[in-house]
């Protein structure tokens, strides 16, 4: 059975799922306004939970500070 656990970062929900002995995450926005990530889930499984959620966090923070650079106007609502 897996175990999940979700998590709030930038107006994102990190939904981690332990699968056997490694952890993948879900990526999804709780705002209309805040863009959607391509891939929400992570194919790459993590062993650590740590690391699963440091990656999760950078992968939002890129898409939320390239909208920014692009002038998106509700990047910086989070």
């Amino acid at each position: 059975m897996a175990t999940t656990e979700t998590l709030q970062y930038r107006g994102y929900d990190i939904v981690l799922i332990r699968q056997g002995s490694q952890w993948c995450v879900g990526i999804y926005p709780t705002r209309a306004h805040l863009p959607i990530l391509t891939r929400s889930t992570h194919s790459a499984l993590a062993a650590q939970k740590e690391d699963a959620v440091a990656e999760a966090e950078q992968r939002i923070d890129r898409i939320l500070d390239s909208r920014a650079r692009l002038n998106y106007p509700y990047a910086q609502l989070w």
